[in-house]
């Protein structure tokens, strides 16, 4: 297991990551997200003991990154954003170097080599010098990289950038199968991506943890504002009535003629849809407004992962009194004036 506690980076007065505490489980895949400036690449990178933290410790299979990084650094396989990959070496020639910053074992060197270029699918590139490759395969090489030695924890800061549809559905079921063996924490901004791949989503924003859960748990939680599209053929007036009126209908957000006697409603809602829907329905049937099609949005990470990130974040008793204290400069300042 991978513990991560009250980690935090400071920039000078700046601080980028906020005390921030969580785990990474044997054979789990978690999902790190966040906007851009969050602190996502900042946490990996200190996780990876590549970025010196200002507090907190981190913990890789019982080795702490700071006192002990050899040994938790041979756990470790990392992609950092922006692969760390020397242009003017080939592929296998890279390769073979990475493989002996890794202490891999010379008799052992080859076969594994061989193994990640098969996986990554860079066989065919291997005599090339690296700045002659194309974004999507310096990527694959950069990945192939934290691979060799077959660490069981990796972390993969946007690991599916610059790659073609294709490439991004090769890595993803590369990144499922790794599961088998692996820990994996990465990052992505494609949010369909990490639904696809991941156990389990952190949400980051401003240096603070916003969410830790399942998708499906944190889908789950985010439903009490639910859309509703009813499509109608009669009286648009009419049934504008009888929907605005049922209970639990927050708001008739819009309303579109489709031509011939057809109208599609937006709706919000606020309750148990099913009894709504239901309302609805019986209603406009008594009222002679016929129900062509009607449907609900679900939450999904999207609608998540924009909530919890535009959600102001609650602050301590502590802090919430610091903030209201005056600031001594201030105070020293308006003492030199009035003098």
């Amino acid at each position: 297991m991978i513990n991560i506690e009250n980690l935090t980076k400071y920039y000078g007065n700046n601080r980028a990551v906020n005390h921030i505490s969580f785990t990474i489980n044997d054979n789990e895949i978690l999902g790190f997200l966040g906007p851009n400036g969050a602190g996502k690449s900042t946490t990996m990178n200190m996780i990876a003991g590549y970025l010196p933290m200002s507090d907190g410790t981190v913990t890789i299979y019982g080795a702490d990154i700071t006192k002990d990084p050899i040994k938790a650094k041979r756990n470790i396989g990392y992609l950092p954003e922006i692969p760390p990959v020397y242009p003017d070496m080939k592929v296998k020639e890279y390769l073979t170097f990475c493989a002996g910053l890794k202490s891999v074992p010379i008799g052992k060197r080859k076969s594994e080599i061989e193994r990640v270029m098969n996986l990554l699918k860079i066989k065919d590139v291997s005599g090339k010098l690296i700045r002659n490759l194309s974004k999507g395969y310096k990527q694959r090489v950069g990945f192939a990289q934290a691979l060799l030695g077959d660490p069981k924890f990796l972390i993969l800061d946007e690991p599916t950038v610059g790659l073609d549809p294709n490439q991004v559905a090769e890595v993803r079921t590369i990144i499922k199968d790794l599961k088998k063996e692996h820990s994996v924490i990465f990052s992505s901004h494609i949010l369909s991506e990490v639904s696809a791949v991941c156990d389990r989503v952190v949400i980051i924003n401003k240096g603070d943890i916003r969410a830790i859960d399942t998708i499906e748990n944190l889908e789950k939680s985010f439903t009490v504002s639910l859309v509703l599209h009813i499509k109608i053929k009669g009286d648009k007036d009419r049934a504008a009535s009888i929907i605005g009126m049922t209970d639990g209908v927050q708001e008739i957000k819009s309303i579109n003629d489709e031509g011939g006697g057809i109208y599609a409603f937006t709706v919000t809602l606020e309750g148990d849809s099913d009894k709504i829907r239901d309302a609805i329905m019986s209603e406009c049937l008594k009222g002679g407004v016929s129900i062509l099609e009607m449907y609900t949005d679900k939450p999904n990470l999207e609608s998540v992962f924009i909530e919890l990130i535009n959600r102001p974040v609650k602050k301590s008793g502590l802090q919430e009194l610091l903030d209201e204290m005056p600031d001594e400069s201030e105070k020293n300042t308006d003492k030199k004036e009035e003098e």
